[in-house]
């Protein structure tokens, strides 16, 4: 599990969809992420709350009293809020990029890791290593998800990098 966490601002962009959804405490909010990054990220306690405060000050979001649960912090999305998210949806638009480099820098690290013969890190029972199979495991856990999420089987792309960015229309120095 990497408790490290999402890219900087991640966090509090799904705090704000969450809330667009409905009222949410701050634990609540917790398990909802880590549940929507299949277990990969923990956020703390110490990373959400600041967050939801912070949305309070600005006035993007407004504590809530609910009679059923007098001792929950609740939280609800203003209309000062709701602005704030189109916002934080059209920068997320323009991270998308940034985010598929940082999946495909992390796997290609983790592949020279395992076959460069300047990289000696010793396998260890019981643990990941740097090795084929568990490199087979990250594609296979990617290919899965990726039919989970699409609903469809995973086709193998034969495009080169150049050849998918010109079919995307996509300018690779951008």
């Amino acid at each position: 599990m990497r408790k490290s966490g999402p890219p900087k601002g991640l966090i509090a962009y799904l705090v704000l969809e969450l809330l667009e959804e409905k009222p949410r405490y701050g634990y609540e909010i917790l398990k909802e992420i880590k549940d929507l990054s299949g277990g990969h990220w923990e956020p703390s306690y110490g990373s959400v709350y600041p967050i939801l405060y912070k949305f309070e000050e600005k006035g993007w979001a407004e504590r809530i009293e609910r009679e059923d649960e007098p001792d929950r912090k609740y939280f609800e999305l203003t209309a000062a809020g709701t602005e704030e998210l189109a916002d934080r949806r059209e920068e997320t638009a323009t991270n998308a990029r940034e985010f598929g480099d940082v999946i495909l820098g992390f796997y290609h690290v983790f592949a020279v890791i395992a076959t460069d013969d300047r990289f000696s890190v010793p396998a260890r029972d019981g643990h990941w290593r740097f090795d084929e199979a568990f490199s087979e495991w990250i594609v296979e856990q990617v290919a899965r998800h990726h039919e989970h999420y699409f609903d469809t089987d995973f086709d193998r792309i034969s495009d080169t990098p150049e050849e998918f960015y010109e079919r995307h229309d996509i300018d690779p120095e951008e």
